[in-house]
């Protein structure tokens, strides 16, 4: 049986940080990816100033900066009557992380795996799909997968860490218990043009909403990236309806980009996400780790999970080299990732639960078309809120910093 040190399940935005900052701390890593590639639209696209700071103390700084990206510099709501109203100004934040940076998931993760690929004990191995896990006894001691060609083999571990997302297999199999959250509501993903004359920032956001359902416009270069929310359960109404009512309905409430909306040809471009919010009850059992979205599943709203499972993966790693080196994790080690990890993961679901009931939940009732009036006037009106609302935003409840073993001058990637 071939044998790693870690076996990292998912080469997501956790996975990929945790595969990095492990081997530069000389453990040998396993990183298992189901698909051939990273190439996967409308995934979470948002860096935040905490993984940027990230980036500049792992030497990645600027090689990071040169990737194509554009700049988020504010969260705004409309209000009628008023105009927009900025909720989060980043720019009041000290510089060099004063935005959050945009840009496709895929380019975010190769950048990593790059980095990763001048460690010589990382190893990434793609199209090849977890199944299930390994036992001795009660401890976990590696993970079963498939490849492309459908032959199936093991990989023996000191400690698999499962980060392969909200549907996570591994959780399952270690049966694994979760609190699930209610939500009331799904998003569809799809594209629209952005003609070359059109103004306005290009990392803007424009949230519209209206006649019981939202719509966000996410500004790229030459496209918007487009949002649609509409309450849970609603997906096999609208997929009945077809896609000229779907049309219709974003028309309805974002008027000013009826004459693209031909660009949906069909409801095949759309991509569906099932919302979901919920957490583990318990991140681990002895040899096995969660982190990121298998250990919570997280909400669009706030934009935070790429950055949430990030710095989950920091943490697991600042605790767990020093004992992978050692090839002895104890379930000790593992309880007290989780335990660091915990209070940012209630939190920020604490935060969100509180949008969906007091922003979504009304708009979908008709009840309201915006942000809560006091969010809007605290915001607006009382400087302390104006000043730590960006910082929340931009850096979560508790930011991890790079542990001192895995930091670096600031070096050149090959391309």
């Amino acid at each position: 049986m071939e044998k790693t040190g870690c076996a990292v399940v998912g080469g997501g935005p956790a996975g990929m940080m945790l595969g990095l900052l492990l081997a530069r701390a000389g453990v040998q890593v396993t990183v298992l990816e189901k698909h051939g590639d990273f190439l996967r639209d409308f995934r979470g696209d948002t860096v935040h100033p905490s993984t940027i700071r990230l980036m500049d103390e792992l030497g990645l700084g600027d090689e990071f900066r040169r990737l194509p990206q554009s700049r988020l510099r504010s969260v705004a709501f409309p209000v009628p009557g008023v105009g927009q109203v900025t909720l989060g100004d980043f720019s009041l934040l000290r510089p060099p992380y004063n935005y959050v940076a945009m840009m496709p998931q895929w380019d975010f993760l190769n950048f990593l795996a790059r980095a990763a690929a001048l460690e010589p004990t990382f190893t990434l191995r793609m199209e090849q799909t977890a199944t299930s896990l390994t036992f001795d006894g009660g401890r976990v001691t590696g993970v079963r997968y498939r490849t492309a060609d459908g032959s199936e083999g093991a990989l023996r571990a000191d400690l698999v860490v499962a980060t392969d997302g909200r549907h996570s297999v591994l959780r399952r199999a270690a049966g694994l218990q979760q609190r699930d959250f209610p939500v009331p509501f799904d998003t569809w993903w799809f594209r629209l043009p952005r003609y070359p004359f059109e103004q306005g920032e290009v990392a803007g956001i424009v949230p519209a909403f209206g006649n019981g359902e939202g719509v966000i416009a996410l500004f790229r270069d030459d496209y918007y990236q487009m949002g649609y929310f509409a309450p849970k359960g609603s997906d096999g109404r609208i997929r009945s309806e077809g896609v000229e009512r779907f049309r219709q309905r974003i028309a309805s409430v974002r008027p000013d980009l009826a004459d693209r909306l031909d660009a949906i040809r069909s409801l095949d471009d759309l991509h569906w996400l099932d919302v979901r919010l919920d957490r583990l009850r318990r991140w681990y059992v002895d040899g096995l780790l969660c982190i990121g979205d298998a250990a919570h599943a997280m909400s669009p709203a706030g934009g935070v999970g790429i950055n949430l499972a990030i710095q989950d993966a920091v943490a697991a790693a600042a605790r767990l080299a020093p004992a992978l080196l050692r090839g002895n994790v104890t379930v000790k080690d593992l309880a007290a990732v989780e335990r660091r990890r915990r209070l940012p993961t209630d939190v920020i679901q604490t935060v969100q639960r509180i949008m969906h009931h007091e922003v979504f939940v009304p708009l979908f009732t008709g009840k309201r078309t915006g942000a809560p009036p006091v969010l809007l006037f605290l915001a607006q009106q009382v400087p302390v809120v104006r000043a730590v609302l960006p910082r929340l935003l931009a850096f979560g409840p508790r930011a991890e910093h790079a542990p001192g073993f895995a930091r670096r001058p600031q070096q050149r990637l090959a391309q």
